[in-house]
């Protein structure tokens, strides 16, 4: 870009952020201490310079926009703090992980594929006497207001375009089979009751809805949910982080597909597999 046309997008960015602010040239004069005639000048379609640094951060500041921007340096007129702020967000995570945040992202994503690493076993996969078990005696009323979102959930999924694919460690499905580590003192009776529930809807949700499991001792992966391209969450227990730039988007889905490969059991695996351990339940 040479010199004139840099000076042609100057003026073309600088119209714009004005209208957008909505202002006008005699605001920013007064906002930047810079002379009215100076801005004038800056606007009009003969003029072919370029101002200086102190006027191009002026006018940058008083208008909200990055000075790169301006420039024809970056493609975002956001400053940088904003586009911190765009593209990673700190949100607080209730204890059911089937809380109104994830469902509002999982309705975004709505038509795209949706891949998810849980925490533990998810929710919406689990019985009710499962989620009460689990959230009952420590939260309360919450184990009603999990049992009701997983519904929600449940429902959701049926009835979207999205396909959704699950990938948890081998161990998980185990620990809860055995009634060991997390799941000691489920009684067994629900734990069979679970594995029909899995098997009922890994059969009638698939291929729209695929489980994989992944051996623990070779890869690992914190929960984490990928919403399409949109976005990418992470869970940390007490809050999540959010993902919106495209490059961590697309590292998170890359990291996800890699569990998909190297998955020990496959979705079509994944019912067979679960027999067999229900088959050597005590």
């Amino acid at each position: 870009m040479n010199k004139t046309q840099r000076a042609d997008l100057f003026r073309t960015r600088l119209l714009t952020a004005i209208t957008r602010a909505g202002t006008n040239q005699s605001a920013l004069a007064r906002k930047t201490g810079v002379d009215r005639s100076t801005i004038s000048q800056l606007l009009r379609d003969e003029a072919a310079r370029l101002p200086n640094a102190h006027v191009v951060g002026a006018c940058a500041s008083a208008l909200g926009v990055s000075a790169d921007w301006l420039l024809g340096l970056a493609e975002h007129p956001e400053n940088a703090a904003d586009l911190l702020a765009s593209a990673l967000t700190l949100t607080n995570a209730p204890r059911a992980l089937v809380d109104q945040q994830i469902y509002d992202w999982h309705r975004e994503a709505e038509g795209y594929k949706i891949r998810h690493v849980p925490a533990a076993l998810p929710d919406m996969l689990k019985t009710n006497e499962v989620l009460n078990w689990e959230y009952g005696p420590h939260l309360g009323r919450t184990a009603a207001q999990a049992i009701t979102a997983s519904a929600n959930r449940l429902a959701w999924m049926r009835q979207s375009a999205s396909d959704y694919e699950i990938a948890m460690p081998l161990f998980e499905i185990k620990s809860f089979v055995d009634g060991t580590g997390y799941y000691e003192g489920l009684p067994s009776d629900l734990r069979r009751q679970q594995i029909d529930h899995w098997l009922d809807l890994s059969k009638a949700l698939y291929p729209r809805m695929r489980l994989y499991l992944f051996d623990a001792r070779q890869l690992f992966s914190a929960p984490i949910t990928v919403f399409g391209p949109l976005l990418s969450v992470i869970y940390v227990g007490s809050n999540y982080l959010a993902f919106r730039d495209t490059q961590r988007v697309r590292a998170f889905s890359d990291h996800f597909d890699r569990l998909v490969r190297e998955a020990n059991v496959t979705a079509r695996g994944f019912p067979d597999h679960l027999e067999a351990l229900r088959s050597g339940m005590i």
